[in-house]
């Protein structure tokens, strides 16, 4: 197969650079327990890192772009050969204990019991799949030994999950022979993760596992989809992003139907309804998907004056779709069909439609198209002229909208979340958003390098120190909880000798 193979290495220093000091114990602790528990060193490990996004959010499931970066914090995983069975463990014993799965490829994730081995479980699913899908043959499969231990904190919003999914399936290629390559992985792993972590019931739309997979030093990445390809976006010198959990926590899977999921489906609601609305035949209405796919209608129609101020799917939006909500009977009138038609065969939204009848159309749609126009935006700001303040300030007001439109629009902020950001803003940031699925996670803050040690400062102080006094977080974990970081590197496998 053409392309790049996903990188080997022998040593640290090449996936890590100046950072491979402070993680070489993690590594060392990590074999310990494997050679502890299964009396033998891991065979081979895999790490892909967690990611922060920097602009656009909630918009890759409709098919938009977004600008992620991979940040240092990762997860690793030592795989070796032996047994009969799946045995996971996790080097934090006391907190994720051993796990046991069947060998067969073909057993189905139970979702009702949300465990942290569902993720492992859901990328040994992905692996084989896709490698039946292209035709591989299927090799001898044996149980297998795996030690787990992440650094990405769980319900951040920095993607702790699509960093095990990953990492798993980068050994999981490499341990059974699969020859997949890091360009394939564009358009091949991202994609083949994104659709195994929804065995964990998450509708996930591409982005996290795209950037764990290809994330590169130094360099953020515009990630674009259908297909899947990556672009390289350098920061303006002289900018730091500063990422804050806070630690209002928000599990994906465990709420999706009440938060994301409701989302996804508000969406492909959303398009339906719009289309219909702007004159398609209601089959060819009920049958779009994304907010995307309505772009060459909305164009045709809301060209020259009408759209110049806000953009054309932004003035189909605020003419066509009421506020407030729709209720499922209005919704069925307009596309002459039950909403369960259009959704058949998916399980995550057939959860969404039992629990929900009114849904907001409207906000969620000017949500999307909004917050598609950032992306591009923050982009040309980076590749086009000007000086570094001139591009951060440009930046900052890019992010400081994404804010308010994830706050407002798609209600994806949480009390925790504002707070810090506004803290953020009131002490040097440029621009400050929440990050990631919301409802709880982290925030990213655009600081001026010269101010990221004061702003740190505060932040700790005011935000996470009192965290520290309820018990809520130790010192230990602090620094994995409010940090600075340039974009680091993706996905690797790494043959050591420890």
């Amino acid at each position: 197969m053409a392309g790049t193979p996903i990188s080997t290495h022998s040593d640290l220093e090449s996936v890590y650079g100046e950072g491979a000091a402070a993680v070489r114990d993690r590594y060392v602790a990590l074999s310990k327990a494997h050679h502890a528990r299964f009396g033998t060193k891991p065979e081979i490990f895999a790490r892909a890192p967690g990611r922060v996004n920097l602009i656009g959010e909630h918009i890759d499931y409709e098919g938009y772009g977004v600008l992620p970066m991979a940040i240092h914090l990762d997860t690793i995983v030592g795989v070796s050969r032996g047994g009969a069975d799946l045995t996971i463990t996790n080097v934090e014993a006391h907190k994720y204990g051993d796990l046991t799965f069947s060998a067969d490829p073909d057993q189905t994730v139970d979702v009702g019991k949300h465990n942290w081995g569902n993720y492992f479980l859901a990328a040994y699913k992905g692996v084989f799949e896709t490698a039946a899908a292209k035709g591989l043959p299927r090799p001898d499969i044996s149980g297998l030994n795996v030690t787990i231990q992440g650094t990405v904190p769980t319900g951040s919003g920095l993607s702790s999950s699509a960093a095990i999914v990953c990492a798993a399936s980068v050994a999981l290629m490499h341990v059974y022979g699969f020859d997949f390559t890091k360009e394939a992985s564009l358009g091949e792993v991202s994609e083949f993760t994104a659709r195994a972590e929804r065995y964990v019931g998450v509708t996930s739309g591409g982005m996290d596992q795209a950037i764990s997979m290809l994330g590169a030093r130094g360099i953020a990445k515009l990630v674009e989809f259908d297909p899947v390809r990556a672009h390289d976006v350098p920061l303006p010198a002289g900018a730091t992003f500063v990422i804050c959990n806070s630690l209002a926590v928000s599990n994906k899977a465990e709420s999706a139907t009440g938060r994301y999921n409701l989302r996804v489906v508000e969406c492909r609601l959303a398009a339906a309804v719009l289309a219909a609305l702007l004159g398609e035949r209601r089959e060819a209405a009920r049958a779009v998907r994304t907010l995307k796919q309505l772009e060459p209608v909305v164009a045709a129609r809301y060209s020259g004056p009408k759209g110049s101020t806000a953009g054309a799917p932004l003035a189909a939006v605020h003419e066509l779709l009421h506020p407030g909500t729709y209720s499922a009977a209005e919704v069925e009138e307009i596309l002459d069909a039950p909403l369960a038609s259009l959704f058949e065969g998916d399980a995550s939204a057939a959860l969404v439609l039992a629990a929900f009848r009114d849904f907001k159309l409207h906000d969620r749609a000017a949500h999307v198209y909004s917050e598609a126009a950032r992306v591009p935006a923050f982009r040309d700001v980076c590749l086009g002229h000007g000086s570094a303040d001139e591009k951060i300030a440009a930046l900052g007001k890019l992010m400081d909208d994404s804010q308010a439109s994830c706050r407002d629009l798609y209600e994806c902020s949480c009390k925790e979340l504002d707070q810090v950001v506004a803290l953020a803003k009131a002490n040097g940031a440029i621009g400050s958003r929440l990050t990631g699925a919301g409802w709880g996670g982290c925030t990213v803050s655009l600081v001026k390098d010269e101010d990221v040690d004061a702003f740190l400062r505060v932040l700790t102080e005011e935000y996470v120190r009192p965290l520290i006094a309820e018990g809520r977080l130790t010192e230990e974990t602090l620094s994995d909880n409010i940090f600075a970081s340039k974009p680091s590197s993706g996905a690797a496998l790494l043959k050591l000798d420890l």
